[in-house]
C-alpha cells in the first residue's frame, strides 16, 4: 500500500532511536520525519537523499538550514522554479513555482547515510508522490540513492538505467528522469558539482516542461 507522509511514521527502528535521541539532546529541532515542501500539483518533484542533521532534520523543511539548500534554491529561482533564491528559514518567505521537493529517505539516517533497508521501506511514500504527479512531469534525482529510489518506486531495475550526472530517462506516464550530482557540500566544494553544471541540468528541466 502506498501511503501518503505520515509525520509519525516510526517504521525503520535504527532511524526512530537515532531521532529520540536527537531530540533529547536538540530539543528544538524538528528530528521527526521531514514532510514534502513546494506545490501541490507541481509538474516538477525534485527527490534528494535524506534530511541533513542540522538541516531539515533542525528546520523541517527540505534543503533548508544547510549548505545543500544553497546552491539549490539559487538555481530554482534563476530558471523560475521558486520567487527567491535563499532558503535558509522556514519563516523565509520561499515559495516553490511548479516545484516540489522531497527525499528518498525521510528520516535523518546516522552519518546521513541510510541503510538499503530503510530506503526500500521509505519507498512506499516516493512511490505515492510519484502517483500524484501529473503525465509529463518531470523528477530529477539529486544522486545516485534518489535515482534508485525513483526507479524502485516504479518497479524498474537499476541495470537498465544507469546514474550519471545529466542522464535523462523516459519513465511510465510519460514522465522524464533527470539525474544531477547532489548540490551537498563536498561535491560542491570539490567541483564534482559546479554551479554551472548544476543550471544545465535544471535549464534542460524548464525545457522539458516548456515543451
Amino acid at each position: 500500500m502506498n501511503l501518503p507522509f505520515n509525520k509519525s511514521c516510526r517504521a525503520c527502528p535504527r532511524l526512530a532511536r537515532h531521532l529520540a535521541g536527537v531530540r533529547r539532546e536538540h530539543c528544538d529541532y524538528h528530528a521527526r520525519p521531514v514532510a514534502p515542501f513546494g506545490d501541490a500539483r507541481a509538474r516538477l518533484l525534485i527527490v534528494g537523499l535524506a534530511p541533513g542533521m542540522h538541516g531539515a532534520n533542525r528546520t523541517g523543511r527540505p534543503f533548508t538550514g544547510d549548505h545543500a539548500g544553497i546552491l539549490l534554491y539559487q538555481m530554482l529561482h534563476r530558471h523560475g522554479f521558486a520567487n527567491q533564491p535563499n532558503g535558509a528559514d522556514p519563516r523565509d518567505g520561499l515559495r516553490l513555482i511548479d516545484c516540489r521537493i522531497t527525499n528518498a529517505v525521510k528520516c535523518l539516517p546516522p552519518e546521513n547515510k541510510p541503510l538499503p533497508e530503510e530506503v526500500v521501506r521509505c519507498n512506499r511514500y516516493l512511490r505515492a508522490e510519484l502517483e500524484r504527479l501529473p503525465a509529463g512531469a518531470v523528477v530529477l534525482a539529486l544522486g545516485a540513492i534518489a535515482h534508485g529510489a525513483v526507479l524502485r518506486a516504479h518497479d524498474l531495475k537499476l541495470a537498465s538505467f544507469p546514474f550519471g550526472h545529466g542522464k535523462e530517462y523516459l519513465l511510465p506516464r510519460d514522465l522524464a528522469l533527470f539525474d544531477s550530482y547532489h548540490c551537498s557540500r563536498y561535491n560542491t566544494q570539490t567541483r564534482r558539482l559546479t554551479p554551472r553544471m548544476f543550471s544545465t541540468v535544471v535549464r534542460r528541466v524548464r525545457a522539458r516542461l516548456s515543451r
